[in-house]
C-alpha cells in the first residue's frame, strides 16, 4: 500500500533547501502538497517553479507571516491540520491580495508559543493544539472538560455550530485577541511506550493507573489525569519524543496522529484510546490583523477557513485508517503496523469507567474552579453544559466524515 509517507521519500533534506533557497518555503510546501504518488526532484522543482510564478504574478495588498508550529510538506500528509490548503485557497481566492508566508518546522515558533507570538506580532497566523495554546490564552481550556465530546463527529459538530461562535470563538477573540479560523478534531489518549510492548493490550484506565504520563499545556486535562491517577507530567511537545525513549516517562498523553506525524511510532507500543478530552489542532491568527482587512477580505479568509475546515474533516478521518493505523483491524503498512504500535480501543463500559472517574457530570468538585473562570470570561455561559449539550445533539454513533458542514458564522 502506498501511504502519504512514502510521497516525498525521493525528496532529500538537501534537496529541499536548494528549491525553498530557489522558490521559497511556501511556494515550495504548495507545490509538494499538490502531487500525487512519489514525488522526485524533477517533478517537485517543476511544480515549485509554477507555484511561484503563480503566487508571485501580482503584488500583494497584504503579506503574512504564518507559524505553523512544527508543520512541513511531509507531516502534513500524516496529520491532515489543512494549513497549506488553507494558504493555497486564500491565495488564490484572492488573486494574490493577500499573501501567506508559511513558517514551520518549529523555526519561528513553536507549540507553546506560536499563540504569543501571534498576540505579540511576530507572525500573524499559527498552527498548534489549543491545549497547548492554553498557555497563553487560557480560554481555550474551555474545549478540554473530560469526557464533554463523546466523539470526533461531536467535535467537528461543535466546530461548525453557530453556538461555537458564542462560547469558544467570541470570548477567545475578546479576551485574547485570537480569531480561531480551523480545527482538525481528535480525543486524546495515552500512548504507552516501549516498556508496555509485550504486556497485555490495555482494557480499562485501572490497568495504566499510577504511570507517569507526559501533559500539554492544558490546566483542565490535568484535571482530569489526576482523578485517574495518571500522573500528569509538563513536558514540552518539543521533548517527548526523548521522554519516551529514556525512558523518563511510561506515556504522553496526546492523540494518534500526533503521534505518527511527529515519529513517535518507533517508541510507542500500545494507543489507548480513552478518548477522553479534546485533541484539537487549530489555526487561527491576530484578530486585529483579520479586523484590518477590508470586508471582500474578511469574507476571503472566512470562505477558505471554512473550505479547509470541510477538507480537513474528511481527510483526517481518511488518514487515521489509510496512512496512521489508528483502528481495528489495522490495515498493514500503515505507520502503527510498521512500528508494532497496538490500538486499545476499549469498550464503552471501559470509556464509561474512566468517564465516571473524572468528568464534571460525576466527580463536580475538582472542576468548580475553573468552570466559574471560564463561565465568567465567556460571559456568563455554563460553558461545560453548553458545549456538552451541542456535542449530544447529534446521535452517537454518528461517522465524522457524515458530519454536515455549515458557515458557523452565518448559521441560524
Amino acid at each position: 500500500m502506498f501511504t502519504a509517507s512514502d510521497k516525498l521519500k525521493g525528496i532529500s533534506r538537501r534537496d529541499l533547501l536548494r528549491l525553498t533557497g530557489q522558490f521559497g518555503i511556501t511556494s515550495t510546501l504548495i507545490a509538494a502538497g499538490g502531487l500525487t504518488g512519489t514525488v522526485t526532484f524533477a517533478r517537485l522543482a517543476e511544480a515549485a517553479n509554477s507555484t511561484y510564478k503563480k503566487r508571485f504574478a501580482t503584488k500583494p495588498k497584504v503579506t503574512w507571516k504564518f507559524g505553523a508550529a512544527g508543520f512541513n510538506a511531509r507531516n502534513l500528509l500524516i496529520e491532515r491540520a489543512g494549513c497549506l490548503q488553507f494558504v493555497n485557497d486564500l491565495e488564490e481566492r484572492t488573486d494574490g491580495a493577500i499573501r501567506i508566508e508559511f513558517i514551520g518546522s518549529n523555526q519561528i515558533c513553536g507549540q507553546l508559543n506560536c499563540v504569543k507570538k501571534t498576540q505579540q506580532g511576530i507572525v500573524d497566523l499559527y498552527a498548534a493544539s489549543t491545549q497547548n495554546s492554553a498557555g497563553g490564552a487560557p480560554y481555550l481550556n474551555v474545549l478540554d472538560y473530560a469526557y464533554m465530546f463523546p466523539s470526533r463527529a461531536s467535535q467537528y459538530y461543535f466546530l461548525y455550530h453557530p453556538g461555537s461562535q458564542k462560547v469558544l470563538r467570541d470570548p477567545l477573540r475578546k479576551r485574547h485577541g485570537i480569531h480561531f479560523l480551523f480545527s482538525h478534531a481528535e480525543l486524546r489518549g495515552i500512548q504507552l511506550g516501549l516498556k508496555w510492548k509485550d504486556k497485555p493490550l490495555v482494557k480499562s484506565v485501572k490497568d495504566i493507573a499510577g504511570t507517569k504520563n507526559r501533559v500539554t499545556g492544558t490546566q483542565l486535562g490535568r484535571i482530569a489525569m489526576k482523578l485517574m491517577n495518571l500522573n500528569p507530567t509538563p513536558i514540552a511537545w518539543e521533548e517527548t519524543l526523548d521522554g519516551l525513549k529514556q525512558g523518563l516517562i511510561d506515556g504522553a498523553e496526546t492523540w494518534a496522529a500526533a503521534v505518527a506525524y511527529a515519529n513517535m511510532s518507533p517508541v510507542v507500543a500500545q494507543s489507548v484510546n480513552l478518548a477522553f478530552f479534546c485533541g484539537t489542532e487549530h489555526t487561527a491568527m491576530s484578530a486585529r490583523k483579520f479586523d484590518a482587512l477590508p470586508g471582500e477580505l474578511q469574507d476571503a479568509v472566512m470562505e477558505s477557513a471554512y473550505l479547509t475546515q470541510v477538507h480537513v474533516q474528511a481527510a483526517n478521518e481518511a488518514s487515521l485508517v489509510n496512512t496512521v493505523g489508528f483502528s481495528e483491524p489495522q490495515l498493514p503498512n500503515t505507520l502503527f503496523a510498521k512500528h508494532g504500535v497496538r490500538v486499545a480501543m476499549l469498550t464503552d463500559a471501559a470509556r464509561r469507567e474512566a468517564e465516571e472517574m473524572c468528568s464534571p457530570e460525576f466527580v463536580p468538585g475538582p472542576w468548580e474552579k475553573w468552570r466559574e473562570r471560564l463561565n465568567k470570561w465567556s460571559g456568563g455561559l455554563d460553558t461545560y453544559k453548553f458545549i456538552y449539550d451541542i456535542a449530544r445533539e447529534i446521535p452517537k454513533d454518528t461517522l465524522a466524515e457524515n458530519v454536515e458542514p455549515r458557515r458557523w458564522w452565518k448559521s441560524a
